[in-house]
């Protein structure tokens, strides 16, 4: 357990990993250094590949998903990887581990036509909330944003004169997005309405009516509450309109190296899971490729 604390310390500091992604890491190695105790009275450090096959098939057998697991055998990974560097072990027992086949799931993401009407045609309150409401819609639509890195913005993040916005992203890494003119005079109305609700100022940019920071539940709440009302999709939540950005630009021809920049993925095959097509997409394409398309 030491060596667990240490690893996590590590993640923390070295790694800058965020405390969600901390936590996640740690039950995820308390959960199999428990077994190895219970099951072969060992230890991580002293573990196999044949006891980590073991656990993964009693994790099948508690009906642990793929996906799950596999996550779980990434946080091992990373866990024998630093234990190795730190000469805590001589031979990594993940090598001969694989991780489970799973079926590539593609987002749930809505359409522009959806869109359209979400940000045009909804009527929203002229009151603080209701501005603020359509500010936060359109700020995930517009650039992209994690719900994490919009709860996060300050007002000062915003550059009006360089159209663009700063963003602080996972391990702390900052990139900037680039903003519509449309959208910056959208914002600019919205800091004027909370200009006139709050005294004295505050920094950060959206606000409960109260005062305080955002927090996750109550934004997950509103984004659900506007999305059912222009799309049937089960699932409505903030990074459903991550989905819809990433998928709309590439759908238009966006190049897919700026759209992997824009939403602050490390690797392009993160990215890639939105150069799906939508059925209508292919429809279209397929009318006006296809020689007999115009009859």
């Amino acid at each position: 357990m030491l060596q667990i604390q240490k690893f996590i310390r590590y993640l923390k500091f070295e790694k800058r990993y965020s405390i969600h992604t901390q936590k996640a890491y740690e039950v995820d190695l308390v959960q199999f250094n428990d077994y190895l105790e219970s099951e072969y009275e060992s230890s991580m450090l002293e573990a196999t590949d044949v006891m980590i096959r073991s656990w993964m098939m009693s994790m099948i057998g508690s009906s642990c998903s793929k996906r799950s697991l596999n996550r779980k055998l990434s946080s091992l990974r990373q866990f024998y990887k630093y234990a190795l560097r730190n000469n805590l072990l001589a031979n990594n027992p993940m090598l001969r581990v694989i991780s489970m086949k799973t079926d590539k799931k593609i987002p749930s993401f809505i359409s522009e036509k959806e869109m359209t009407h979400l940000l045009e045609d909804v009527n929203y309150s002229d009151d603080y909330e209701g501005v603020r409401d359509k500010a936060i819609l359109q700020m995930f639509y517009y650039t992209g944003m994690r719900l994490s890195e919009l709860i996060a913005l300050k007002v000062d993040d915003i550059d009006f004169s360089l159209n663009q916005v700063k963003v602080l992203g996972k391990r702390s890494k900052e990139r900037i997005i680039p903003l519509l003119n449309t959208h910056l005079l959208d914002l600019k109305r919205y800091l004027s309405v909370r200009e006139d609700f709050f005294s004295p100022p505050k920094s950060h940019l959206f606000l409960t009516t109260s005062g305080n920071i955002l927090y996750p539940k109550l934004v997950y709440r509103f984004v659900n509450s506007y999305l059912s009302r222009v799309t049937k999709v089960m699932q409505r939540s903030p990074h459903v309109l991550r989905h819809a950005f990433a998928t709309h630009m590439l759908n238009d021809g966006a190049d897919l190296n700026a759209v992997k920049e824009i939403l602050g993925h490390v690797s392009l095959t993160s990215t890639q899971i939105y150069t799906h097509n939508s059925a209508e997409q292919l429809k279209k394409v397929y009318k006006q490729a296809h020689p007999r398309g115009d009859i």
